[in-house]
């Protein structure tokens, strides 16, 4: 309301947020951990999985956390929407990379352009997602995910709207 008032361009509603915090490793991460964030997320926001149209993967394309996170996602969606990963367009940029990632999310939503996960060569069978390889999709994305999962078993996710 306070951005309305003052003309701002709304670019997306945060609808809802959860964080979880495992504790059961420093480097190992947890599935159980960050399908919590994303439910909880998902109750927060009153949003169904079926109605996310896109994912912003943590997706650091190590085997560890992709095969984590993707056991997650298959958690909590039965059919997972589309999912992909910036980190190899952007880098991981520690800290800074949830807020580089709220950036494809707002693509998704605003532009209807889903970005690609890059440099994608082949299908890991632990992973089954449809991870946009290496070329954008457009969509109509009116809810977005966007996962952020750190060292030490911090997860966070943002549910954003259109």
């Amino acid at each position: 309301d306070a951005a309305l008032a003052r003309g701002a361009d709304i670019l997306a509603e945060v609808l809802g947020f959860c964080m979880t915090s495992d504790a059961g490793d420093i480097v190992m991460p947890s599935a159980e951990g960050a399908a919590r964030a994303i439910r909880g997320a998902l109750e927060d926001a009153r949003i169904a999985p079926e109605a996310v149209g896109y994912i912003n993967a943590h997706g650091t394309g190590t085997a560890a956390n992709d095969r984590t996170e993707a056991t997650a996602i298959r958690t909590v969606f039965a059919e997972p929407p589309p999912v992909s990963s910036t980190k190899a367009l952007h880098g991981h940029c520690i800290g800074a990379t949830g807020a580089i990632e709220l950036l494809a999310c707002l693509l998704a939503l605003r532009e209807g352009v889903i970005a690609p996960t890059a440099g994608f060569t082949a299908p890991d069978p632990d992973c089954p997602l449809d991870v946009v390889p290496n070329t954008a999709r457009a969509a109509d994305v009116r809810v977005a995910l966007s996962n952020a999962f750190a060292f030490g078993g911090l997860n966070a996710v943002l549910v954003l709207g259109r």
